[in-house]
């Protein structure tokens, strides 16, 4: 069955993708009402009804495209963490995000995102980023490149000599250790700045208009999407240790996603001596 639906060309996804936001996300945007904003774990963690149901609706759409298959979404995981047991199982896995940046979402700002990947036994095979607000989707296929509104992406490189625009994980959601973790990228030649919705910052490393990212905490749902996107734009990422992020949990952290190799092996230099 998996190798079956992997052989499609898997238009029925992002269907699915844009049919849920169309659905449950733009209805609301810039039209929450007070009631329907909550927040999780802190003053800057928020959800909003949108995210329920928008991962309700994509759970059951994606389930039925792919028979047998779990889904590790940020909301259900929220409510119940045993469910990321999925990302470590034999079925195939989504891992969904409804609506990446949230907090630009209950701002009214366009600049978030619905992602979702498909993983298998801890590899991800296939990622949908979408913006609905500003009508972008974003498709990659593991080995098949990636494609930004059906034309091909390309990651490119830094021009020789020229100043790194870093996004890096937003100081209101990082622990002193983490920001002194990501100090080292305040330096000469690197120009770091808080990052937005997680996916749409990759999208920017995957198409060149932004040269890397370093994040400190690794949500796979926050995760999966972009960095299979990033790599089929032919970019490169790996955690502070050098190793390749496990969607599963337990990487050494900061890790980096860069447009190229030679962007990500300095990165990470900066990261690990400033650990």
């Amino acid at each position: 069955m998996m190798e079956q639906f992997l052989a499609s060309d898997l238009s029925d996804v992002e269907e699915a993708v844009r049919k849920a936001a169309a659905a449950e996300v733009l209805p609301r945007f810039r039209q929450l009402a007070d009631h329907e904003v909550l927040r999780k774990n802190g003053p800057h963690d928020l959800v909003t009804v949108a995210d329920r149901l928008a991962e309700e609706h994509l759970t059951a759409s994606l389930t039925a495209l792919l028979p047998g298959s779990a889904v590790v979404g940020e909301e259900a995981v929220h409510a119940d963490p045993s469910l990321l047991v999925a990302l470590s199982g034999d079925a195939p896995v989504w891992i969904v995000d409804p609506v990446d940046g949230t907090r630009q979402f209950v701002h009214g700002d366009p600049g978030f995102a619905c992602l979702v990947a498909l993983a298998h036994r801890g590899e991800v095979l296939a990622s949908w980023t979408y913006a609905p607000a500003l009508d972008l989707m974003a498709v990659a296929r593991r080995g098949q490149g990636a494609r930004l509104d059906g034309e091909p992406l390309a990651a490119g490189s830094p021009a020789p000599g020229a100043v790194l625009q870093v996004a890096i994980s937003h100081y209101d959601f990082t622990t002193d250790e983490q920001k002194r973790a990501l100090a080292g990228l305040t330096t000469d030649g690197v120009a770091p700045r808080p990052c937005g919705s997680a996916g749409l910052e990759y999208l920017a490393v995957a198409r060149g208009a932004l040269d890397a990212v370093a994040f400190s905490w690794e949500n796979a749902w926050d995760h999966a999407a972009g960095l299979l996107l990033v790599a089929e734009a032919g970019g490169a990422s790996a955690t502070v240790a050098g190793e390749p992020f496990r969607i599963a949990g337990g990487n050494a952290l900061p890790f980096t996603a860069a447009r190229d190799e030679a962007t990500a092996r300095h990165i990470l230099s900066l990261l690990a001596t400033a650990g």
